[in-house]
């Protein structure tokens, strides 16, 4: 159980370490058009730190188990990482295209390659399932629905943000690539 609690102190201080790295370095540039972010970043800021105290908060005041099996937990932290890994790889194949804040570069394409075949928002997904695997990892439904259903609403409000912003710039192009994939869910959602 010690090396448990171990890999999940060293999960969460690694999402900590690296959502913030990505907020102070990937911001937007001067020449970008960024008054796009209607203050999705700051709500998410908000958000997905409150999930996260709120659902550990419920995890030590109520008992309401996902599963009776020490396996819950190991799912918990193997969502955690993948999401904090495969989030990484996702920001670092769009490049100069990803900024924190909902920004339109200057030469901006839309990416249709690699996770964006089928996801349009895979780095917010990806984001989701280290929030899913911390309500598994607590194995508490209470704490399940406060760490991933917080950061869900707020991902959503994003996206809907971010959506408005790709297609007054992209036009039909981005309703046809928005027709052929899914937002978070391959060929789901």
């Amino acid at each position: 159980m010690k090396t448990l609690q171990i890999l999940f102190t060293v999960s969460m201080f690694a999402w900590f370490i690296t959502e913030i790295l990505y907020k102070n370095i990937l911001k937007s540039g001067e020449n970008d058009k960024k008054d796009k972010d209607r203050s999705t970043l700051n709500i998410l800021w908000m958000a997905i730190p409150v999930s996260i105290i709120s659902a550990v908060s419920v995890s030590y005041l109520t008992r309401f188990p996902i599963s009776g099996e020490m396996w819950i937990h190991y799912l918990g932290a193997a969502c955690i990482w993948i999401g904090i890994i495969v989030r990484y790889v996702i920001i670092r194949s769009l490049g100069k295209y990803f900024t924190v804040d909902v920004t339109i570069r200057e030469d901006h394409k839309i990416k249709r390659e690699g996770f964006y075949k089928y996801l349009r928002h895979p780095s917010y997904a990806f984001s989701l399932l280290t929030s899913l695997g911390l309500g598994l990892y607590l194995n508490n439904w209470l704490s399940l629905i406060l760490a991933f259903g917080i950061p869900f609403v707020a991902f959503s409000y994003r996206i809907s943000v971010e959506e408005k912003a790709l297609i007054e710039q992209f036009g039909e192009e981005y309703l046809e690539y928005r027709k052929k994939t899914k937002k978070l869910i391959p060929f789901i959602y």
